[in-house]
């Protein structure tokens, strides 16, 4: 593994490393940083070093396309709080092909007497497209290695060795059939859970381990849980036969959650496809109800599935943040997202999810997965939130005068971002083939926790205040505990801040009162926008939410929207792909008047219904 790909695997778990001077400085959650990483950090480290001081040196190549004036460099760095020298950043990356290649997937080999023809065709077919876009295939033999533990049985000392093999921590993706245990693999299974049960008493409760350790440790007897070096980076993908409720239109969004979760939890895996003659589905977390025809397999591929592989659903640490305190009785917005939540209930269209402790039986896998959604005791559907008005210090815009006498910032490029003598950024950008010079704004906004009930928020617990300057802050209720396990930041926070700091820039008259956020898991139909209402991302990549992919495609999304249509936007339906809706305007009981008229005349709906009708508006217009 590069250096890159080590510390963007880092980061993807909260692990911070920057260069001071010449030392390696390291931020990271507790417990994270096992015995192998800091061996491999030390070994490393002149490496690491020369990395991390290379990419704070100013950028001369702005790496601009046509979809946009600014460099997905700066665009990252701006929405992800990686603007002070000392940290380390990893570009953000939007293009399929350029992913592909950055990817190394491997097949693990079929169970004896798998017969499932459908499935079987479909993996030779996916294969071949992978290797087709540019995604390195490994064979069994070189994604893994041998991996050797013991086993000591608690009380009665009893010892054995066991044998397996460990899927290495470069691999991004393996890819497996589901499998149906027998009564003697049924057998092996309560067997290893009773062990692993055993240790977490016995040996584990006082010496905590990883996810990786746990699936090592109970692989040998479930067959579908992947031994893996790296789960934060390696995801299992399961091929299956389609379930065709998972994608009949006729079945309310609402009863495939539960289709989704548990097909998810009995394959212990990221990611689930399914297949018969005609289509294709694909499932992940974010509980879209995808469907492709197998003649879109091209399309299949390279839109929905290498985004997904590339940029695994994983929320952001605290350590990502600096925590702080508000009054959230004294927030006009908080109050405001209260009431904004309450009032969207009557439409359904913020399912409460589902509690880890509730699906997940094992407790094996809760372990699992408790270590890798951070502490989060649970999974919802869609977030509320409400931007505060930008913050400025000084001229909100200066001309091409003032901008020459400006200094230069450290990790951009000086053809688009510089400062002032007081430390305000100002920021290079077209807007309507003409440059202007516009300051970057504080940008705050009241957000809805992970895993609340976005319809009944509490004031006092559930409403957090974000902010993103030259660095991401999270600030909780006071009296609020930041050590509790309910207090986790919304896996949507890069897509909040960078529709609130793309609405400041490019539409002000959008956020310049404050600006309400609606996510849902479905989509608006195209009859449903009126005047002055526009729609946008229905082309990109299906990236999933929390990841710097996702709020890049949103900036842009509002970008593309006012250099087309100008900045008088009443209201903004920005789609992500197998996700979700993220509906935006500028005053939040137009807002809900607007999509309760939508439930009302079946025009916006959970699922994917009306998405094929979207995409089908963006090619004919």
């Amino acid at each position: 593994m590069n250096v890159s790909e080590l510390l963007e695997n880092l980061n993807h778990q909260g692990v911070q490393l920057w260069a001071d001077n010449d030392k390696l400085k390291i931020n990271s959650p507790k417990g994270l940083l096992t015995a192998e990483i800091r061996t491999e950090l030390a070994q490393r480290k002149t490496e690491i070093l020369a990395f991390l001081q290379n990419s704070n040196d100013v950028v001369t190549d702005s790496s601009t396309t046509k979809a946009q004036d600014l460099s997905l460099q700066t665009i990252g760095r701006l929405i992800g709080g990686y603007c002070r020298k000392i940290t380390g950043f990893i570009p953000p990356v939007i293009d399929p092909k350029v992913m592909a290649n950055k990817l190394k997937v491997t097949f693990r080999p079929l169970p004896n007497g798998y017969k499932e023809e459908t499935v079987l065709q479909f993996r030779k077919e996916l294969e071949h497209k992978l290797q087709e876009n540019g995604v390195q295939i490994l064979s069994w033999e070189e994604a893994t290695k041998e991996f050797n533990y013991e086993i000591t049985i608690p009380l009665i000392n009893w010892k054995r060795n066991i044998t397996t093999r460990v899927i290495k921590s470069g691999v991004n993706a393996v890819v497996d059939v589901e499998k149906h245990p027998s009564l003697f693999g049924k057998a092996k299974i309560v067997l290893a859970e009773l062990l692993y049960r055993l240790y977490s008493r016995f040996v584990f409760n006082k010496n905590p381990i990883s996810a990786a350790k746990i699936m090592q440790f109970i692989s040998w007897a479930e067959e579908s849980v992947q031994p893996l070096e790296d789960p934060t980076n390696t995801q299992a993908i399961v091929l299956t036969k389609l379930n065709p409720k998972l994608v009949d239109p006729k079945i309310p969004y609402q009863q495939k959650i539960p289709i989704g979760v548990n097909t998810l939890i009995k394959n212990f895996s990221e990611i689930v496809i399914g297949v018969d003659n005609t289509n294709i589905s694909i499932l992940n977390m974010n509980l879209s109800d995808s469907v492709f025809s197998t003649e879109l397999l091209d399309e299949f591929v390279s839109k929905s599935l290498i985004p997904k592989i590339f940029v695994p659903i994983q929320p952001l640490p605290l350590s990502r943040f600096e925590i702080g305190e508000y009054d959230a009785k004294a927030s006009a917005y908080a109050g405001q997202l209260v009431k904004l939540g309450k009032e969207l209930a009557s439409t359904d269209l913020l399912p409460s999810g589902f509690k880890i402790n509730d699906v997940m039986k094992r407790k094996s896998h809760r372990d699992i997965v408790d270590w890798m959604i951070n502490g989060r005791t649970g999974v919802s559907y869609g977030f509320v939130a409400y931007a505060e008005p930008p913050q400025y210090i000084g001229a909100v815009e200066i001309s091409e005068r003032e901008w020459d006498s400006l200094s230069t910032i450290a990790g951009f490029s000086r053809d688009e971002l510089r400062q002032n003598q007081i430390g305000r950024r100002y920021i290079k950008t077209k807007i309507a083939e003409k440059y202007v010079f516009k300051q970057i704004p504080d940008i705050w906004l009241a957000s809805s926790r992970s895993g609340s009930n976005k319809t009944n928020l509490n004031l006092e617990t559930d409403i957090f205040r974000i902010g993103l300057q030259d660095r991401l802050l999270l600030q909780l209720p006071k009296g609020l505990d930041s050590g509790a396990g309910e207090i986790k930041p919304s896996y949507d926070i890069y897509v909040m801040v960078a529709i609130a700091l793309a609405a400041a820039l490019y539409a002000p008259e959008l956020i310049e009162n404050g600006m309400p956020m609606v996510h849902f898991h479905g989509y608006p139909s195209k009859e449903w926008l009126q005047p002055h209402e526009y729609c946008t991302g229905v082309q990109n990549p299906s990236v999933p939410c929390g990841t710097y992919e996702s709020g890049v495609f949103n900036f842009l999304g509002i970008y593309n929207l006012v250099n087309k249509y100008g900045s008088n936007i009443a209201l903004a339906s920005l789609i992500e792909p197998d996700h979700g809706t993220n509906i935006i305007a500028s005053d939040w009981k137009y807002l809900l008047a607007r999509i309760k008229t939508g439930v009302e005349q079946e025009q916006i709906e959970l699922g994917g219904k009306h998405f094929p009708s979207l995409k089908e508006n963006v090619a004919t217009s």
